[in-house]
């Protein structure tokens, strides 16, 4: 049995309420929970339905060298079951194309995108080697 997600990865957004939406409508993640007033996110977590998830804020001008986190410097491998409806549904949503629908030669079926912060997203089915 697989125990439960307790790695997150972290982002920050210039825009993170537009993100979330993009991530929402464009990849399928789950809107958890989101904190904070008006345009700014202090804190939100976003589920994917396999399991695990991502947590992301705004900027803020106090992030400086101890959180040097910039919009745009985040990547991601996150398993899908369907990458062909992954990469269809991302398309129609605006999704900036990174990597076409590739077949591996490890086996796995991939795609990236780009978000509208500059993020690189890549979608497969590889879930990685037996522990």
């Amino acid at each position: 049995m697989t125990p439960p997600p307790q790695v997150w990865p972290t982002l920050r957004a210039t825009d993170a309420r537009a993100l979330i939406r993009f991530l929402v409508d464009a990849f399928g993640f789950r809107e958890t929970v989101v904190h904070g007033d008006g345009d700014r996110v202090d804190h939100a977590q976003l589920s994917w339905p396999l399991g695990g998830g991502i947590m992301l804020g705004s900027t803020r001008d106090e992030d400086g060298p101890g959180w040097p986190l910039r919009p745009g410097t985040f990547g991601a491998y996150v398993v899908t079951d369907d990458p062909d409806a992954l990469y269809a549904r991302a398309v129609a949503a605006g999704a900036t194309v990174h990597m076409e629908l590739t077949d591996t030669d490890y086996g796995s079926r991939d795609c990236a995108f780009r978000d509208p912060e500059g993020n690189l997203w890549s979608f497969g089915t590889y879930r990685g080697e037996p522990v």
